[in-house]
């Protein structure tokens, strides 16, 4: 079974970053942790962990600033939707075309 969240300290024990860096990523809505008020804690999920590490990458590895990463990581959310929609397209597309051609047959 894998784990569902991991709290603040975890985070930044995996991903060997300080904690103002993660508050930088939420002010620039890069990610948003569930927050937990009994007792009060922050936890992220697997997907805000995925952009957490790509966020890295970018900063680090890229030179791109906080803001940069925010439009990158929307844009290519925006890409896996249009994919998914195109994807969904083109299922149809084929159902309506063997439809069509079992008519013809």
């Amino acid at each position: 079974m894998t784990k569902e969240f991991w709290t603040v300290t975890e985070v930044v024990e995996i991903f060997e970053v300080d904690e103002r860096f993660l508050l930088e990523l939420e002010e620039e809505e890069v990610l948003c942790p569930i927050c937990r008020d009994d007792p009060p804690s922050k936890l992220f999920s697997s997907a805000e962990l995925e952009k957490l590490r790509l966020a890295k990458i970018l900063i680090d590895d890229m030179g791109v600033n906080l803001p940069g990463v925010e439009i990158i990581l929307h844009m290519r959310q925006s890409i896996y939707k249009m994919r998914t929609q195109f994807d969904d397209i083109l299922e149809d597309l084929a159902a309506h075309l063997r439809e069509t051609l079992k008519k013809n047959s």
